[in-house]
C-alpha cells in the first residue's frame, strides 16, 4: 500500500503553499506561523495539524514528539520576504526578520527530499547566493524559477521566487515519472521547467500561459479574484485579512511545482522511513 506522501509547512501564513500541496496530493502533517491572526486561520482550516509558533523550538525532536515522524517527503517555507522586498528597507541579511538560517537547520535536521522555498523576486539580488549555497552544502541540488501570477491567469504580476532542491535519501528508490524514464531524467525535467508546464495534464507551456494571463478562457477575470465594490464596510478584520493575502503567496503559482514532485517522487519510500 502506497504511503500519502507528507508536507511540513514553515512560515505559513494563511496556508497559500500548504493548499497548493494539498491540491497536488500531499498531507500536510505540520505548519509554523509567529502571526496571530494567520495563526488563527490554519487553526480554522486545519485544526488537527500540529503546529509550531516560533520556528526556533521546531527541531527534530519536537517534530518526532507531535507527529510521529522522522521526515517527511517536502519541507515548504516562505521565509520572510521584507528583508528584500522594493517595499521595505531592503536589510536583507542585516534585518531581524531575516530567518532563512532557522529554515535551513530544520532542513538540515530533518533531511527531507525536496524543498520548496518561496520569496520575492528581489531575493535575488541580495541574498539567493547564500540561500543556494547553503542548501548545496546540505547536500541537494537547487534551482530557481520566477513564476508570475499572471503566468497562470491572474490579473496581476505579483512575481515569485520558487527555490526547488532535491536531495536523493539512502535507499529511496528511482523516482519515476513514466515508465523508460531514468530518475535523472524525470529530475531534469523540473529543472527544465518542462514538468511544471504540463503539470495539470492540460500541454500548457509558456505560449498557452501568455495567453492565458491575456485572455480568460471563459471571458472572465480569475474566478479567485471576484470583483469587490470600491468602499468596504464593516467587514471584520480588514486590515488583517489585507496584510494576510499581501504577505500570502498564490496557490496557483505554486500547485505545478507540488504537483511535479507528486508526480515523480510518490511517498513510498519515506513513508517506511517515517515509521
Amino acid at each position: 500500500m502506497k504511503t500519502v506522501s507528507t508536507h511540513l509547512s514553515l512560515f505559513s501564513g494563511i496556508g497559500g503553499l500548504d493548499l497548493a500541496a494539498e491540491w497536488a496530493g500531499f498531507e500536510t502533517v505540520g505548519q509554523c506561523e509567529w502571526a496571530d491572526y494567520p495563526f488563527k486561520v490554519l487553526c480554522k482550516h486545519w485544526p488537527d495539524v500540529p503546529k509550531w509558533r516560533d520556528i526556533r523550538t521546531l527541531t527534530k525532536e519536537s517534530f518526532y514528539e507531535r507527529t510521529g515522524l522522522q521526515t517527511v517527503d517536502v519541507i515548504s517555507g516562505g521565509f520572510p520576504c521584507q528583508p528584500f522586498s522594493v517595499a521595505g528597507k531592503r536589510r536583507g541579511t542585516e534585518d531581524d526578520r531575516y530567518l532563512w538560517p532557522e529554515m535551513c537547520r530544520v532542513i538540515a535536521e530533518l533531511r527531507p527530499t525536496w524543498v520548496v522555498g518561496e520569496n520575492v523576486a528581489g531575493i535575488f539580488n541580495m541574498a539567493l547566493d547564500t540561500v543556494l549555497s547553503d542548501l548545496e552544502a546540505q547536500g541537494y541540488t537547487a534551482r530557481t524559477f520566477i513564476i508570475p501570477a499572471c503566468g497562470i491567469g491572474a490579473p496581476h504580476r505579483r512575481y515569485r521566487a520558487a527555490i526547488v532542491a532535491y536531495c536523493e535519501v539512502s535507499g529511496k528508490r528511482g523516482l519515476s515519472i513514466q515508465q523508460g524514464q531514468s530518475q535523472q531524467e524525470n529530475i531534469d525535467a523540473v529543472w527544465s521547467g518542462e514538468t511544471m508546464a504540463n503539470a495539470d495534464g492540460s500541454g500548457c507551456g509558456r505560449q498557452q500561459r501568455r495567453q492565458n494571463a491575456q485572455q480568460p478562457a471563459d471571458g472572465n477575470w480569475w474566478a479567485a479574484e471576484p470583483g469587490v465594490g470600491r468602499v468596504a464596510n464593516g467587514i471584520p478584520n480588514r486590515m488583517d485579512r489585507i496584510r494576510c493575502l499581501g504577505n500570502a503567496v498564490v496557490p496557483q503559482q505554486f500547485y505545478p511545482i507540488f504537483k511535479a514532485i507528486a508526480t515523480m517522487g510518490g511517498g513510498e519510500e519515506d513513508g517506511r522511513r517515517n515509521k
